[in-house]
């Protein structure tokens, strides 16, 4: 006997054992993956709490005994289109690439804050 739901073993029954979401790809999903590895990160999340309030410069987001681990993680997360850059004379300016990391930072940390329901 199991125990899925009657709807699970309606889907089992008729060889369906997965399910997806139109339109997306093997490449999406594995772009999302790194993205959200990027995110695992609790010193790499701080630097995205930081933009998420507005532009900083490394300066701004790191003390001089952190400058080369804060690029390291900027560097990571630009590779993943997180956050984009942007030369000002001397120094370069990073922010979030888009609203969708805003989103992301914030809904992951009002997620993190919630306090589970009691079972």
């Amino acid at each position: 006997m199991t125990n899925e739901s009657p709807e699970c073993q309606d889907i089992h029954a008729h060889g369906g054992n997965i399910r997806t979401i139109e339109g997306v790809s093997d490449a999406t999903l594995e772009k999302a993956a790194r993205i959200f590895r990027a995110l695992g990160d609790p010193a790499r999340l701080r630097i995205l709490t930081v933009l998420s309030q507005g532009e900083a410069c490394v300066s701004e987001l790191a003390t001089k005994d952190q400058l080369s681990t804060v690029s390291q993680r900027l560097r990571v997360l630009h590779s993943e289109d997180i956050v984009r850059r942007k030369r000002n004379g001397k120094h370069i300016i990073y922010s979030l690439a888009d609203r969708h990391v805003v989103e992301m930072i914030l809904n992951a940390l009002d997620h993190a804050g919630e306090t589970p329901p009691a079972e």
